[in-house]
C-alpha cells in the first residue's frame, strides 16, 4: 500500500504579507514553498512595485502582461487580495486577516502602519499569538530608524562594497540585491523560531529585522579580520583576504576559479602545472607564506595556466583533487548537468494556462517536501475567495 503523501512542514500556517519589492516578499515566498498559506495584501492601484520592474515581462496566453519577471522571482505560491489601507474598510479587512493568522510580515517605514491601526501593539490585542515581523532599512530604533532603506545604499553603508571590486577600481555592489535577500532569509529563520515559541506558550512576538544589521553581520571573516587586527580590509578583486591562491586565474581561452584551501591542494596544483619546486619553496609552501607573497604566487601560476585551455585544466584539476571551477553565465548555469539533475528550474501553470518558469527553493526535506502548487498571483486574483473564507471562519466562531 502506498504511504499517504506527507504535507509540507508549514501546512496549516497562515501568513499575511504586507510587504513589497524584495526582502519581505522573499521571506513570504520561502514560507509559501514550505506550505504556508501566504496572503499577499496589495494596493489595488498597481500592486507590488515589482510588477512594473521590467522588461522582461511575462506574457499571458493572449499576449497580456502578467507582470515583470522580477515580480515572479519572489511571489510564487501566494494568494493576492487587493486592499486599500487608506480606507476604514481596507483596515478592517487586514485586522480580520490578522485575527486569523499566525504570522504577519510588513516592510513599511517606521510607524507607517500605526496611522491605520495595523501596528504590532494594535494587532496583538486582536491576536496575542501573532508573530509580527517588521522589515526596515535600519530597525525600530537608532538615529536612522525613520529613514527608508534601500539595498544598494545598505551594501555601501555596511562595508560590503569596501571589500568588493578591484583594488584600484570603484567599490562594487553585488550583482543581485543581497541585503534584501539575506534579510528575507534571516527573517524566515526568526519567524520559525518565534513560531516554535508561540506553539509552546501561546505567545506571539514582534520581530525587528533591519537590512543594515543583516548586511553588516554577514561580512563574517572580514568583520573578524578587522576586529582582531584593527586594520580595515580592502578590496582584493577576486582574491581572498586569508587564503592564497583563491582567485580567478586566466587560461588560454578565458578564466577559471582556483580555490586552494590547504597546502596539500597547493602541492597537487603545482604538480599538475609542472612546477613542483614552487610548492617546496619556503616562500610558498604554507598558506601564511603564500598570502604574504600572493603577487608572486599569482605570477608563477598564470605563466603556466596560460598554456592550458579551460576544459583541459579543469579536467586535470578534477583528476588530482585540486578545487577548481568554471565561471558560468546564467544560461550556462541552467544548462549545467548538476543543476539539471537537481531540478532547480520549475515550471508552474497560471490560471490562463500560461507556463511561468521559476527556480525552486534550495531547501530539500526528506519527510515533508516543499510544495510548488501555483505561480505568482495576478493583482487581487484571490480577493473574493479570501473574503469568503473570512466570512465563513467568523460565522463558524459566532
Amino acid at each position: 500500500m502506498d504511504k499517504p503523501q506527507k504535507k509540507p512542514p508549514l501546512s496549516g500556517i497562515r501568513v499575511i504579507e504586507l510587504a513589497r519589492v524584495l526582502a519581505g516578499p522573499w521571506a513570504g515566498q520561502m514560507l509559501a514553498d514550505m506550505g504556508a498559506d501566504v496572503i499577499k495584501v496589495e494596493n489595488p492601484d498597481g500592486g507590488d512595485d515589482t510588477r512594473a520592474w521590467g522588461p522582461p515581462f511575462v506574457q499571458g496566453a493572449d499576449g497580456e502582461n502578467l507582470s515583470a519577471a522580477y515580480y515572479h522571482s519572489t511571489n510564487r505560491g501566494k494568494r493576492s487580495i487587493a486592499v486599500d489601507l487608506k480606507t476604514a474598510e481596507g483596515q478592517d479587512v487586514v485586522q480580520r486577516l490578522a485575527a486569523s493568522a499566525d504570522i504577519l510580515i510588513e516592510n513599511f517605514k517606521l510607524g507607517g502602519l500605526t496611522k491605520y491601526g495595523l501596528h504590532y501593539e494594535s494587532l496583538r490585542k486582536i491576536n496575542p499569538k501573532l508573530i509580527y515581523c517588521s522589515i526596515t532599512g535600519f530597525g525600530q530604533d537608532g538615529p536612522y530608524a525613520s529613514l527608508a532603506g534601500y539595498d544598494y545604499i545598505v551594501q555601501g553603508m555596511s562595508g560590503f562594497m569596501s571589500v568588493t571590486g578591484e583594488p584600484h577600481g570603484q567599490p562594487m555592489k553585488a550583482g543581485v540585491a543581497i541585503a534584501d535577500i539575506f534579510t528575507g532569509i534571516y527573517a524566515v529563520t526568526a519567524i520559525q523560531g518565534a513560531l516554535i515559541h508561540a506553539m509552546k506558550t501561546g505567545e506571539g512576538q514582534h520581530i525587528d529585522m533591519a537590512l543594515l544589521d543583516v548586511m553588516s553581520a554577514v561580512l563574517a571573516n572580514q568583520n573578524m579580520n578587522y576586529l582582531v587586527s584593527q586594520v580595515a580590509p580592502q578590496r582584493l578583486g577576486n582574491a581572498h583576504p586569508n587564503i592564497s591562491p583563491y582567485e580567478v586565474i586566466p587560461v588560454s581561452d578565458g578564466h577559471i576559479i582556483l580555490a586552494i584551501g590547504n597546502d596539500g591542494q597547493f602541492r597537487r596544483l603545482c604538480r599538475v602545472l609542472g612546477i613542483e619546486a614552487v610548492a617546496s619553496d619556503e616562500r610558498y609552501a604554507t598558506n601564511k607564506a603564500r598570502v604574504a607573497h600572493r603577487a608572486e604566487v599569482r605570477s608563477l601560476l598564470i605563466s603556466e595556466t596560460a598554456k592550458w585551455t579551460k576544459t583541459a585544466l579543469l579536467s586535470a584539476c578534477g583528476d588530482n583533487a585540486v578545487p577548481a571551477g568554471p565561471i558560468n553565465s546564467v544560461a550556462e548555469m541552467f544548462d549545467d548537468s548538476q543543476v539539471r539533475a537537481r531540478g532547480l528550474r520549475i515550471d508552474l501553470e497560471a490560471a490562463d494556462g500560461t507556463i511561468i518558469p521559476g527556480v525552486r527553493s534550495p531547501i530539500v526535506l526528506s519527510e515533508t517536501p516543499l510544495a510548488y502548487s501555483r505561480p505568482s498571483p495576478s493583482l487581487g486574483e484571490h480577493t473574493e475567495e479570501i473574503l469568503a473564507e473570512l466570512n465563513q471562519m467568523e460565522e463558524s466562531k459566532a
